[in-house]
């Protein structure tokens, strides 16, 4: 007997639902499929194409990646365009509503790095970096500081203005920036949260820092983690 081989639609698949009218239960019902909350993490910065998303998040398959797509625009989370010329490119885009979900990971992330077996070693994208930041920020550590931070992340380059207590970071040029830090998000993860030093991570090529020094090292300092919660006995 010839066997077919059957290939079943992606959204053919049933979605477990759970039938509560809590809106926390809704929540879920719209993002609690496994990889759809970092689908969402990873286009917090901005749109993204599928190669990128793909890139950003280790492990997922092309298959899945599509389903939690298609799933996230079907709820109305995410919108896909295509750029205009020259770049004429398919990319993914958080809709105004899908922008309005930060507060969500900022409140899991703070709870979660409370965890004893967190593991900081693990993949670290950067959008996790930026969002981590603009997290744990710590506005009484800023005090009167008023300055510019450029980050160079890969391809990527982020401007972080500090002023009055605040702290805000996007995509920008570093042209205005007092200091810029540049290297791959792990390292600088392990300047800002690992306790590892700027002249340190210099010195072994990892990071490079180009303007005010002192600026720099007051910068790393402003995000502190919170206190890991204790095992029970």
């Amino acid at each position: 007997m010839k066997l077919e081989k059957i290939t079943e639609p992606v959204n053919s698949r049933p979605r477990r639902r759970y039938d509560d009218a809590c809106a926390t239960a809704h929540a879920l019902d719209l993002v609690g499929e496994r990889w759809a909350l970092l689908v969402m993490r990873e286009l917090m910065l901005g749109p993204k194409r599928f190669g990128d998303l793909r890139e950003s998040l280790p492990g997922i398959s092309a298959n899945v990646l599509t389903q939690r797509l298609e799933g996230l625009e079907a709820s109305g989370i995410l919108v896909r365009r295509r750029l205009p010329p020259p770049a004429a490119v398919q990319v993914y885009e958080l809709t105004e509503w899908g922008y309005e979900s930060e507060p969500i990971f900022q409140a899991l992330g703070r709870w979660a790095a409370r965890s004893p077996s967190h593991d900081p070693t693990l993949p670290f994208s950067t959008a996790s970096l930026v969002l981590s930041m603009r997290t744990m920020f710590d506005a009484g550590r800023a005090g009167g500081l008023d300055a510019r931070i450029g980050l160079r992340v890969g391809e990527e380059t982020f401007l972080a203005r500090l002023a009055e207590g605040r702290f805000a970071i996007t995509h920008g040029s570093l042209d205005e920036a007092d200091v810029i830090l540049s290297g791959i998000p792990p390292v600088l993860a392990g300047a800002i949260y690992g306790g590892q030093t700027l002249e340190a991570l210099e010195q072994v090529g990892a990071l490079q820092v180009e303007g005010d020094r002192a600026l720099a090292d007051r910068f790393v300092s402003l995000f502190p983690l919170p206190t890991k919660a204790s095992r029970p006995a």
